[in-house]
């Protein structure tokens, strides 16, 4: 699920023996997060994803041991999707929970799809819901940009932690997070984009003056605080094309969806390098994606392993995208230049489904030269 489309998810009340995130109130958690999925356009989108559906789609039908005659619970169900197959796939029992409104439509499609007798739609955050048995699978496509925004993990661990017997297995099992250095004609346009908003910020404090009397030059360095990091503290979502990486990608986390806590998700530091591999050009920034792979467990796998992938592509792009945090300025770099990058992601003090990414990187040249190095603090949103 990606913040365009902002995924099933609950508050964070209790998470067994997970972790323990920050204390949110659950009314301004769904005003934020939740309501957003109760719209069908929403559930469209992420159903339209053909490589999301395909990935989810083969995980159940091609492992169909892990669901036949089994019990199956789906954190965030949403529009039912993965209840409904894993039902098709002959599950025994499929509990859906959904937090918002959007479990009446999701009724709708198990009782229209003749599943009603196996799938369970129940309303509620996963945090609140008491199951009347522990299950043998929990899958939920609980994925955000860069995988964690969003948060929603934190459901899936608290329903693991609770509900999941001891030899279950989870749908996905592993994830992983790409970082790469990358060329773009963003970074001028941006610059660009920002320096026309001041000069009209500008042009209005002037005329609000000679109008009406009132100086806001005031406000002037504030603005332009704020529109900064709009317009370049705030990483920006594209579908890159392969052409666009520049150098060697770098896998900066990996997740066991079955043994992961909180604390490991709350936050992701990396430090790597990247060698370029391409002549004469110019790093404009970095893309960030994930892969997860539903690979069963090590005493239960999958017959057949499956991955869904988030990485840039000449034509299979998500509605996930990848994350673009762009350098000012860029730098002119070659094959044989080596990128060293310290990476920190951390939930946001505001709203702890958003994240926040301390940045830095530098340049050494074939040459044995350092370029300036860059640093900076971006906001996925």
């Amino acid at each position: 699920m990606g913040s365009r489309h902002n995924g099933g998810a609950s508050d964070r009340a209790a998470l067994g023996n997970g972790g323990a995130p920050p204390v949110v109130d659950k009314e301004v958690d769904f005003a934020n997060y939740f309501c957003t999925y109760a719209f069908l356009y929403h559930q469209k989108d992420m159903l339209s994803d053909r490589v999301r559906m395909n990935a989810y789609y083969n995980s159940i039908f091609r492992n169909k041991h892990h669901f036949h005659g089994k019990t199956v619970l789906d954190v965030g169900t949403g529009s039912g999707i993965l209840a409904i197959w894993s039902a098709q796939a002959g599950a025994k029992k499929v509990y859906a929970v959904e937090a918002t409104k959007m479990s009446e439509h999701a009724r709708a499609l198990v009782k229209t799809n003749n599943v009603e007798d196996v799938v369970e739609v129940i309303e509620g955050s996963m945090e609140d819901v008491v199951l009347p048995e522990k299950v043998d699978v929990i899958i939920s496509e609980w994925m955000g940009y860069l995988l964690l925004r969003e948060s929603m993990f934190d459901s899936v661990i608290c329903a693991r932690d609770r509900w999941l017997k001891p030899n279950g297995v989870m749908y996905p099992s592993h994830a992983r997070i790409w970082f790469a250095p990358i060329r773009s004609g963003l970074v001028d346009r941006k610059e660009n984009d920002l320096e026309d908003v001041i000069d009209d910020w500008h042009n209005f404090v002037e005329d609000t003056k000679d109008a009406y009397g009132v100086d806001m030059g005031v406000l002037t360095q504030p603005f332009t605080a704020e529109q900064r990091r709009y317009y370049l503290q705030t990483s920006l979502w594209q579908n890159l094309h392969p052409n666009q990486i520049i150098g060697t990608a770098a896998i900066i986390k990996e997740i066991d969806c079955l043994t992961a806590s909180v604390n490991d998700i709350s936050e992701v530091r990396a430090s790597f390098s990247s060698p370029i591999t391409l002549e004469n050009t110019i790093l404009c920034g970095f893309g960030g994606w994930f892969d997860v792979h539903f690979r069963g467990r090590k005493d239960n796998p999958a017959q057949q392993e499956v991955e869904l992938t988030t990485a840039p592509s000449k034509d299979a792009g998500t509605h996930w995208g990848q994350q673009v945090f762009l350098t000012h300025p860029p730098s002119c770099v070659t094959e044989g230049d080596s990128v060293s990058v310290e990476f920190l992601m951390y939930r946001s003090k505001e709203n702890h489904r958003l994240m926040e990414v301390e940045l830095s990187c530098g340049v050494m040249q074939s040459s044995g030269n350092l370029l300036p190095p860059f640093k900076s603090k971006f906001h996925i949103e």
